[in-house]
């Protein structure tokens, strides 16, 4: 991302600290992990993450690196101890792998270095590593996604967490009394980051839960085993390249729901989300039904909501509840 003439706000610390004063309520419901600048809010130039008393600046835009750091000490103007830089490119699935180092630099960009840290969603505690990547351990806009998990896992019912990263919905179906969930991921890192995230709830994590490879195949065997699942969640990548080709989301996701529904238990639910700002709710949705009817189940959508609360005027992340009979 080269350095561009994108202009500051003329008092970048004082837009921070307004849009970071409208989520004071979130720490006191038990909430340290949160966005408190949105991209709506700042003219598409940036966004701030806050974990505990870490700030993550995205930037949009490409800035010189007196601006960068201009930044950098305005969120420290407004409390934070440390912040980490996140260089947002347009195409970050190929860019995150081969310009890692410029797009997410390991070290902060302003105070003290904090590569681990501990924060809290819904008092659930979970492990942020501000400098680890483009992604730091959670994405927050999925906050009220987690807690449709908390409210609705059937108690004694088995949930299975698709593309699960750090497994923050398989953590949150297990605090709400689930008999057994797998987590599925392509990546043996993160699992074991959620192992980690599993044990600071004190919940046992046996390696058997935590299921590595593509979610298309265990997806296959899964069903070739008769296993049903009484909740699935899915949340994958808007788009993606694997051993089977290009993954977009936009004409994969019928496929993926049809193979969701196989594994289903009937009158069992499933947890859609796309977080794709260019495919609308409408599209969305006739890929669930295309993907339903694809499996010969019968479908019908019990919620539809968007990224939380502290996301103004986002459109991107598109959430569905389903019930498959």
């Amino acid at each position: 991302m080269d350095a561009s003439s994108a202009l500051l706000p003329a008092d970048p610390a004082g837009l921070l600290a307004r849009l970071h004063a409208r989520r004071a309520h979130l720490p006191a419901q038990g909430t340290t992990v949160y966005r408190a600048a949105h991209t709506t809010e700042t003219g598409g130039l940036l966004a701030l993450d806050v974990a505990g008393s870490v700030g993550i600046l995205s930037l949009y835009a490409g800035l010189s690196a007196e601006q960068e750091a201009a930044l950098g000490a305005a969120c420290g103007v407004i409390g934070l101890e440390s912040v980490y830089l996140k260089r947002r490119p347009r195409e970050a699935s190929h860019a995150a792998n081969t310009e890692r180092e410029y797009l997410a630099p390991l070290g902060p960009l302003w105070g003290e270095a904090r590569p681990e840290l501990t924060a809290l969603e819904a008092g659930v505690p979970l492990l942020i590593r501000p400098g680890a990547d483009l992604s730091i351990g959670i994405f927050t806009d999925a906050r009220a996604a987690r807690q449709w998990v908390r409210t609705h896992t059937p108690p004694g019912g088995r949930v299975l967490n698709t593309f699960a990263y750090t497994c923050g919905f398989g953590l949150s179906a297990a605090l709400a009394g689930a008999l057994s969930v797998k987590n599925v991921d392509l990546s043996r890192k993160v699992l074991a980051w959620g192992q980690e995230n599993y044990a600071l709830s004190g919940l046992d994590a046996p390696d058997t839960d935590f299921l590595y490879g593509d979610v298309f195949d265990w997806l296959t065997r899964l069903a070739r085993r008769g296993e049903r699942f009484e909740l699935v969640i899915l949340d994958p990548p808007s788009f993606a390249r694997n051993k089977h080709g290009v993954w977009r989301s936009e004409q994969g996701y019928a496929r993926l729901l049809a193979q969701a529904a196989a594994v289903a238990a009937p009158g069992g639910q499933v947890l859609a989300l796309c977080n794709h700002a260019g495919m609308t709710g409408a599209a969305f949705e006739a890929q669930l039904r295309l993907g339903a009817a694809q499996a010969g189940r019968t479908v019908s959508v019990t919620a539809s909501f968007g990224a939380g609360e502290d996301y103004p005027g986002a459109t991107h992340l598109k959430v569905r509840a389903l019930r498959l009979d």
